[in-house]
């Protein structure tokens, strides 16, 4: 589920840059939680030889971050990677297996970021590390702000990720093609 050389690019979503940088400087300093109810962490990825689109959520997420006194931010997002929902149980069973996310042996995703900047263009730089099998990875990205108040704050985007990275090697016949693609809408609340 990593993009090469370890690094993940994130393709931002537009925001109104001007009015988001002007909130991030109003957002509170110390710990935020993740409000799981207003959050999403989804995936996509081409199957069938690239006819077909799978598309999945995870329905269970967790998180927690602090914000510093510089404006800048560190947190944790933790994945119940049993948790994944196509709609399609036979699917859902097989991605929960040993040829793919091996909940049994691995029942967490984390992301760990180290450092979140916010800059005068409404997005944020965060850098940090993505454990998925037991395998840490760097991941460096920037992430929409795409609302702000004293009170919460809402960070979305997508990213590209190659799912070898992390040893899910599993392709049957080549089905699968190309990079999985996840989507994330995270709001944090003041805690």
């Amino acid at each position: 589920m990593l993009s090469t050389k370890g690094v993940i690019s994130m393709a931002s979503h537009t925001t109104n840059s001007t009015q988001s940088a002007t909130r991030l400087a109003d957002l509170s300093v110390g710990a935020w939680t993740l409000d799981a109810a207003q959050s999403s962490v989804g995936i996509r990825h081409k199957s069938m030889w690239g006819l077909a689109t799978i598309n999945g959520s995870f329905t269970g997420v967790e998180g927690e971050g602090e914000i510093l006194p510089d404006v800048s931010a560190r947190g944790t997002l933790t994945i119940d990677a049993a948790s994944i929902s196509t709609k399609q149980a036979k699917l859902d069973t097989h991605l929960r297996s040993a040829d793919f996310f091996d909940v049994d042996k691995h029942p967490a995703f984390t992301f760990t970021a180290g450092s979140v900047v916010p800059d005068s263009a409404g997005t944020a730089k965060v850098s940090g590390q993505l454990t998925v099998l037991g395998i840490a990875r760097p991941l460096e990205f920037t992430a929409d702000v795409s609302a702000a108040s004293p009170t919460d704050v809402t960070l979305t985007g997508e990213v590209t990720v190659d799912r070898g990275e992390f040893g899910m090697n599993w392709n049957r016949a080549g089905m699968l093609k190309g990079l999985t693609t996840v989507t994330l809408a995270l709001r944090f609340t003041r805690s």
